[in-house]
């Protein structure tokens, strides 16, 4: 069996670099970026004021108190978007806005809140209080420098960064092609949800509702990726290469659930390999997840995971996820992590790395989710992320400890 790192690392140094296209920026969203972008100006564009005020000379109001008043004749109003077309005299002031630019010779920004309108000596302002040079005032390129790089290559576009290229005026971005992924769940058992009104004919005996493609679907949803779900597969090794060679056709990669473990009705690497198919590594050094497959045929790959609903997911979230950011052009492809302190002992006495699940509440207390077999739907439904237990080993609680975050 393999070690986790060394069998993710082996998936990633297989796949090829990204396919590339340019999307309107709105649509690159949760997008990664295939090249670096630069700058193209400053930003802000121009010196501005940073709130409501006053426009002014520092070392004109520089002694300006409420007991100690200075008066300064109003020389004009400039609303964002406007520029005030004279250069600010000493004894003088205009009116700003959040946002307005900053008048030549103009070097503080008083606010609003500092002075007072004089009824009786209409155009003038009177300052109640002084400004330092530069003060209340947003730079020209203090926030972005021009030809400064604001996205780098392999980086995921998110919501903050999305703001950032709008800001800049970025028209479209080249990112790396999202692939193509189908979905396949193999197992005579199964019957598709939903297929029968349980309050008046029960499933026969034998029968379960299938879920592992609703749940793998949702995590491929919930980082961009649309799935073809197939239909599902009986544990016959012809209908298995069926179910195999319509999926390829119509996806980049498939991830199988069920039939990859050494039962007589497990078909899926056989099926794989009479296609022509690689099976480049098989059983994974974790639990739960020991049976899980990867390979290749042409320029297309196969994922095949545990049947069990949670091997299914644990399998998926450490080595499937991370590919298809990889296939991307992600750099950054490893699970997301936070920490939590655990509320109980956590005990692993199997000789292989336990993935456990948890549930982190808001104080970030992590609590077992629940029995921890690896057919247990409940404990995956409660559970939020996974703390791993070394082989033969226990955590006691207290103890702070790396969370995977399901994300």
């Amino acid at each position: 069996m393999l070690d986790l790192e060394a069998a993710r690392q082996q998936i990633l140094d297989a796949l090829p670099p990204p396919a590339v296209e340019s999307v309107p920026l709105p649509d690159t969203l949760g997008r990664v970026s295939a090249a670096d972008l630069l700058a193209p100006f400053d930003l802000p564009r121009f010196d501005n004021s940073a709130m409501d005020g006053y426009a002014v000379l520092a070392k004109d109001v520089g002694q300006a108190r409420a007991e100690a008043p200075v008066i300064l004749q109003l020389a004009g109003c400039v609303a964002a978007g406007q520029v005030f077309a004279q250069t600010l005299k000493p004894g003088t002031c205009v009116r700003l806005f959040t946002g307005s630019p900053l008048p030549a010779g103009a070097d503080a920004v008083v606010m609003q809140e500092d002075t007072r309108m004089e009824t009786a000596a209409p155009g003038s302002v009177t300052f109640l209080d002084g400004a330092k040079p530069w003060e209340n005032i947003r730079l020209r390129g203090e926030d972005v420098k021009q030809g400064s790089l604001v996205l780098c290559a392999g980086q995921r576009i998110t919501p903050g960064r999305l703001g950032l290229l709008a800001a800049l005026g970025v028209k479209d971005v080249r990112v790396g092609v999202r692939p193509k992924v189908a979905l396949l769940a193999t197992g005579s058992e199964l019957v598709e949800p939903g297929a029968h009104d349980l309050g008046d004919q029960a499933l026969a005996p034998g029968k379960i509702f299938e879920s592992n493609r609703l749940v793998l679907a949702a995590w491929l949803k919930s980082s961009g990726l649309r799935a073809a779900v197939q239909p599902l597969t009986p544990d016959t090794l012809e209908a298995t290469r069926n179910s195999l060679q319509t999926a390829f056709a119509q996806a980049d990669l498939v991830v199988t659930s069920g039939g990859v473990s050494v039962g007589e009705f497990d078909f899926v690497k056989q099926a794989f390999a009479e296609l022509g198919g690689t099976v480049a590594l098989w059983r994974i050094s974790i639990k739960p997840g020991k049976p899980f497959v990867f390979g290749h045929w042409q320029n297309k790959f196969l994922f095949g995971l545990p049947g069990n609903p949670v091997s299914a997911a644990v399998t998926f979230l450490l080595l499937v996820r991370p590919a298809l950011w990889r296939l991307q052009g992600a750099m950054d492809v490893l699970p997301e992590m936070a920490t939590c302190q655990l509320a109980e002992r956590l005990v692993n006495s199997s000789d292989r790395r336990e993935f456990v699940r948890v549930q982190v509440d808001r104080a970030g207390r992590g609590h077992s989710a629940g029995p921890q077999a690896s057919h247990r739907l409940m404990s995956l439904a409660n559970a939020n992320g996974l703390v791993e237990v070394p082989p033969k080993s226990s955590i006691d609680a207290g103890t702070v400890v790396p969370v995977i975050q399901f994300g």
